[in-house]
């Protein structure tokens, strides 16, 4: 009998890396391969913390199904996201970057000028919180097309209340790392010390509180995708 499509061969680094080899990296922009490399150089492990290839060509359909013009993101990192927003919007688009970590942003800044799309990005060094609600005593509620959160988890739910000001009647909010490693899926006696007591365990449950908020919340349409370490995608309805 063949082995059903499920549970481990679906969740398979293997799997992973077939779908990265055979449809990611191909078509992956060459500044984006460069940005991923130069991340993992510098950053090492933390280069995860930037959204796998596979993540950011989903995100590059959505922004272009959307006809996105406008988008905001919070939490920048080395900026791989970033340059993939950048490069799906329209060239009189705009892409404004928040983040408390200029260092970090410029090391990703040659690949956005090398690709071309310097002039779309705006990054403003600055707490997410503080610069949303400038845009909104600015006039700028309900101008943005799509935000992107990868940010401090426990504000999550903070900037969700903000961002259904900033984002339009249809467009989308998307939050990543909404399955943290697949730990929201588990049962705290299945966890070890580290993920109950650790930074990794207060984000866990961080989440999962996002994740049953967004569940209940009337005024979005909520679609959580299992790609990369988890995203939620939250249509703005009213």
């Amino acid at each position: 009998m063949k082995e059903k499509y499920t549970g481990t061969i679906l969740q398979s680094k293997a799997l992973a890396m077939y779908l990265l080899e055979t449809s990611v990296y191909p078509r992956e922009h060459e500044q984006l391969k460069e940005l991923r490399n130069a991340s993992v150089e510098k950053y090492k492990q933390l280069s995860i913390m930037n959204v796998p290839a596979d993540e950011g060509q989903f995100l590059s359909m959505i922004l272009k199904l959307m006809n996105a013009k406008k988008t905001i993101e919070v939490g920048v990192f080395t900026g791989y996201s970033l340059l993939v927003t950048a490069l799906s919007l329209p060239d009189d688009g705009k892409v404004i970057a928040i983040d408390t970590d200029k260092e970090a942003f410029e090391t990703g800044l040659p690949y956005i000028e090398k690709a071309g799309v310097a002039h779309k990005v705006q990054f403003i060094d600055s707490n997410a919180m503080v610069a949303m609600k400038e845009f909104l005593d600015n006039g700028e509620e309900g101008t943005f097309d799509f935000a992107f959160v990868d940010a401090d988890k426990d504000n999550y739910i903070n900037y969700h209340e903000v961002l259904l000001k900033l984002v339009k009647i249809g467009g989308v909010i998307a939050y990543d790392n909404t399955l943290w490693f697949g730990s929201v899926a588990l049962a705290d006696k299945d966890l070890s010390q580290e993920w109950k007591d650790g930074e990794f365990g207060v984000n866990r449950i961080h989440l999962m509180e996002l994740n049953i908020f967004l569940a209940d919340d009337s005024r979005i349409e909520l679609t959580h995708i299992s790609i990369g370490d988890g995203l939620s995608l939250c249509r703005r309805l009213k």
